[in-house]
């Protein structure tokens, strides 16, 4: 390992992976981007009449935004931090953000607020059935706007290869699809067995259980899960992992 270690992200082409690398840069690390999603917008918008809308991504906010949703008297419920702080920055009051930034930790904050209660989640094609199923368990009457889909880029891959060729130090999933999406690109370029192998000498960093599960039933060997899930918390704690 050199002074600056090797670090895989695979964030959103657009800002979000630009801050994840100037995260790793500020952490002295060098960052290898390699996004491994692309965002494909449905044109459809979140329901109005909801009495709980939760937004899950600040990508759903911005679709949400440009397309001049309004929540009506509902309240607004945010997966997290930077989703709250983009509603609020669209202009949005944010009445809800759950204490783990998880659809199970969701949950749990509107668990007994809910029984008999019009909730909208708006999220992507890909969200975990956690959030849906726990709060129809709740009582609540659950409808689903997918607001955007949610592809592998052409081309991506290129960290996987330095996997194979024992070239990385460390690599930071975020979601459950960006593992998939991972090896399909491993796959894509024949090297997914020898892509496995060199994982094993990285460290692995992941946010939130689902991605855990994910990789390591993919057989991905998972070293971090930061008690935070944010991309920076997820980048420090697999650096330290790293320089320990």
């Amino acid at each position: 390992m050199t002074d600056r270690p090797t670090v895989a992200v695979f964030r959103p082409d657009d800002e979000r992976i630009e801050a994840a690398v100037a995260t790793l840069e500020s952490l002295e690390a060098t960052p290898v981007a390699d996004p491994m999603l692309e965002i494909e917008p449905t044109g459809e918008t979140p329901r109005r009449d909801a009495d709980y809308a939760i937004l899950t991504s600040t990508t759903g906010v911005e679709l949400a935004a440009e397309a001049a949703w309004d929540h009506g008297n509902g309240l607004v419920c945010a997966i997290g931090p930077k989703t709250a702080d983009a509603l609020r920055e669209a202009g949005y009051d944010v009445d809800v953000v759950p204490e783990e930034y998880t659809s199970s930790g969701m949950v749990e904050a509107l668990d007994g607020e809910v029984d008999g209660a019009r909730v909208e989640i708006a999220r992507s094609d890909h969200g975990s059935p956690v959030l849906p199923d726990g709060l129809e368990a709740a009582g609540a009457y659950v409808h689903e706007t997918t607001l955007y889909r949610l592809a592998r880029p052409d081309g991506s891959g290129h960290a996987a290869e330095r996997a194979a060729d024992g070239d990385l130090d460390a690599a930071c999933f975020t979601s459950p699809l960006t593992v998939e999406h991972f090896l399909e690109a491993a796959d894509a370029r024949g090297i997914r067995e020898e892509t496995l192998t060199g994982l094993e000498d990285v460290v692995v960093g992941v946010i939130g259980g689902p991605t855990r599960r994910r990789a390591e039933h993919c057989g991905v060997p998972v070293d971090v899960v930061p008690d935070e899930a944010t991309f920076d918390a997820l980048a420090r704690e697999t650096l330290e992992a790293v320089r320990s």
